[in-house]
């Protein structure tokens, strides 16, 4: 059996057509309905029905499903597992959305770079989410908020960058008080569903502060053009660059001290792709050194 025609399999369920898996996997839908034909053939069972230009998978697909994801998974590990002189195979990544266009490119080009033998796997996802990917076992690590509860013993944590909290206001606002923009000028929230979120909701309890409430949502790139909009203010964690290009923003220090918002690497032990993992730690240093300077 040709392993890629799992692949495909697993590519045609994830993307919900032929059309979509051909593109993602850059062949055509004609030779993606052929893998599948003769994946069928070889396992004896129809695994894909089709629906139009929609495809669902079978009761029989479902149960091989996780199982073929599981034996591309080890598949990939033979290259890291053979290859004890070199380091090289698949890493599994999670990625939170902030770091993932944040600090993530970074690290990547390094690794890439020193170590081109090596491919990622990358999953965005939410922070509690890619916490239990990694612990268990699908992904090797994942760049994630801290957690706000204990890490199991199978899986270490490395900090990388510490975000205070801010207050996002206009250029034309930068020289006012803080507080008194929280308290008089309409508030764009940071999702309190969010690790970030409620940080910032508890300094406003904190304090005292009833803010006048217009917005909530989970994106800090698309609060900050609603700032520069003119449409209000925000508590939110300075978060890693890039930022959207062309917008006039001050970012206001508060006046009294905050926990971070601290992001890092969780990784579990027992993956087999251990040196794969080491290499992630090693030059998400380096990268984080070098935004520093």
């Amino acid at each position: 059996m040709d392993t890629q025609f799992l692949h495909t399999f697993i590519t045609i369920v994830d993307q919900g057509s032929m059309a979509a898996a051909a593109r993602v996997l850059n062949i055509t839908p004609a030779a993606v309905a052929q893998q599948i034909r003769t994946l069928e053939r070889e396992i004896g069972a129809t695994l894909i029905a089709r629906v139009g230009r929609t495809v669902s998978v079978t009761e029989e697909g479902s149960r091989i499903l996780q199982r073929s994801r599981d034996l591309l998974r080890n598949v990939a590990d033979l290259r890291s597992v053979a290859n004890e002189s070199g380091v090289s195979g698949e890493l599994r990544l999670g990625a939170c959305p902030t770091a993932l266009a944040g600090m993530l490119p970074d690290v990547l080009a390094r690794m890439v770079d020193t170590f081109p033998e090596i491919n990622v796997f990358i999953k965005p996802g939410y922070s509690a989410d890619l916490y239990r990917a990694v612990e268990a076992g699908d992904l090797d690590a994942a760049v994630v908020l801290q957690a706000p509860f204990p890490l199991p013993k199978t899986c270490e944590w490395l900090l990388l960058r510490e975000e205070p909290l801010i207050v996002l206001a206009p250029k034309s606002m930068a020289n006012e008080d803080p507080h008194v923009l929280l308290a008089t000028q309409p508030l764009i929230r940071y999702d309190r569903n969010q690790w970030g979120g409620r940080q910032a909701d508890e300094y406003l309890r904190a304090r005292g502060i009833v803010p006048r409430e217009r917005f909530e949502l989970n994106a800090l790139n698309a609060i900050a053009v609603m700032v520069d909009r003119g449409l209000g203010v925000s508590l939110v964690p300075d978060w890693a660059r890039p930022w959207p290009e062309g917008l006039q923003l001050a970012r206001i220090p508060l006046p009294n001290p905050t926990v971070p918002r601290r992001i890092g690497i969780v990784w579990s032990r027992s993956s087999v792709r251990v040196r794969l993992v080491t290499v992630l730690l090693q030059e998400s240093r380096k990268a984080m050194l070098d935004r520093q300077r």
